[in-house]
């Protein structure tokens, strides 16, 4: 993969170098953020074992070269450092293993039928499904009013030979999108397949795995900006276990939410509900996505602007065996500032192994301030009521954490 990598990498600037100018045009922006944060009891007790301090920085950079309206060449990498560390961060910041390549593609249309090829970014249901970047292929039909894309992600290459095909682990996703003024179906299929999946960490304990994802998502916007959305997912499908059992596998997940504009206020809102396991069964009920799910939803208990842990006790962004429900509002001070205040409570669906199911009451508070155009700066508060699920034990503590984070695109 290094070499593939690499190679991606050196054709772009070859061709940056040497075509003449005329036969392309140069498309650069990019992404920067600087953070600084305090995270506090996120064990849920007060021993400090997950107290942190610090400051990273992540920058984004994006070239795409355009042959044409119809042929694209997309690049973007990325590397993060927090500082004082030993790979970038300390003194004279010379950062090693730190740089990522996040998506090299080509991206052209032959005729009504679009083709992305290489490493690709895909949001699949929100993020309930998926939420990452591919290597792999999506063609796309676009017609009046719809779009069919048929997508193929290569999660796990198996390697060289005789068998090590059976290794491999493949996603096949089918997305059309349907249209209708101002509501959007998109129903989707997506089926997960590997003969032999123990070589992957991620399936470490499966052999034959056959897993489908069947569910819709609804988006309908009104006047003034305000949108009420559905997603609704259910899984199905079994696995062959190595230790030679079978599981037949029967899960899924609802979420319902919305946003209503009235002037500089807008009043927000969602409620989400995703299987746990029942321990009364050997069958698995637990909605779980084998790798790529990520829905960011409270600052503590669902990442945030914050996003490197998350309470105890809690699925954070991969949303499993869980039940949860948010209000919020936000105020446009002005055109410069906006505060957002979420209130958020949580629990798991199927209590954990000591009998506990509340996660709490979580209150964020973020001030936006435009520091001038494309320059932003956010104030984050985030305060967790605990309940048994995030402390389990006597010695509880509330998780809280402040930060600050200032960035920029362009």
């Amino acid at each position: 993969m290094k070499k593939l990598l690499t190679g991606l990498l050196a054709v772009g600037l070859v061709l940056a170098l040497t075509l003449p100018a005329s036969a392309f045009d140069s498309e650069f922006g990019g992404y920067w953020r600087t953070r600084a944060y305090m995270q506090k009891d996120f064990t849920g007790s007060d021993t400090g074992k997950s107290d942190l301090q610090q400051v990273d920085t992540r920058t984004r950079l994006f070239y795409t070269a355009v042959f044409s309206e119809d042929f694209k060449f997309v690049n973007k990498f990325e590397w993060n450092v927090t500082w004082g560390d030993t790979v970038g961060g300390d003194i004279g910041t010379d950062g090693m293993g730190i740089f990522r390549i996040k998506n090299s593609y080509a991206n052209f249309n032959l005729g009504p039928v679009n083709f992305m090829i290489g490493l690709q970014p895909r949001v699949l249901h929100r993020g309930f499904l998926f939420d990452d970047d591919f290597a792999g292929a999506a063609v796309t039909f676009n017609g009046s009013g719809f779009s069919i894309p048929l997508i193929w992600m290569k999660a796990y290459e198996g390697g060289t030979g005789n068998t090590a095909n059976d290794n491999d682990v493949d996603y096949y996703v089918l997305k059309p999108t349907f249209t209708f003024g101002n509501t959007a179906l998109t129903p989707t299929l997506a089926y997960v397949y590997s003969k032999d999946a123990s070589k992957w960490p991620t399936l470490s304990g499966n052999k034959e795995v056959k897993v489908y994802f069947a569910g819709l998502d609804a988006d309908v916007k009104f006047g003034g900006g305000s949108t009420v959305w559905f997603t609704g997912i259910y899984e199905g499908g079994s696995a062959e276990l190595i230790n030679g059992k079978s599981m037949d596998i029967s899960a899924y997940l609802l979420a319902l939410g919305g946003k209503v504009n009235v002037g500089a206020i807008d009043i927000h809102g969602q409620v989400f509900y995703a299987t746990g396991e029942d321990k009364t069964t050997t069958d698995s009920e637990a909605f779980y996505v084998p790798k790529g799910q990520s829905y960011y939803w409270a600052e503590l208990m669902g990442y945030g602007i914050f996003d490197n842990q998350f309470s105890a006790g809690s699925p954070a962004d991969q949303i499993s065996n869980i039940m949860a429900a948010n209000i919020g509002v936000g105020f446009k001070v002005s055109d410069a500032l906006k505060i957002t205040a979420d209130l958020w409570h949580a629990k798991l669906a199927e209590s954990d192994a000591k009998g506990n199911d509340v996660l709490g009451t979580e209150i964020d508070l973020v001030l936006t301030y435009s520091l001038m155009k494309n320059l932003t700066l956010d104030v984050v508060g985030a305060y967790l009521f605990a309940g048994d699920a995030t402390y389990g034990g006597s010695n509880s503590a509330n998780p809280y954490e402040i930060g600050t984070r200032l960035s920029f695109s362009f």
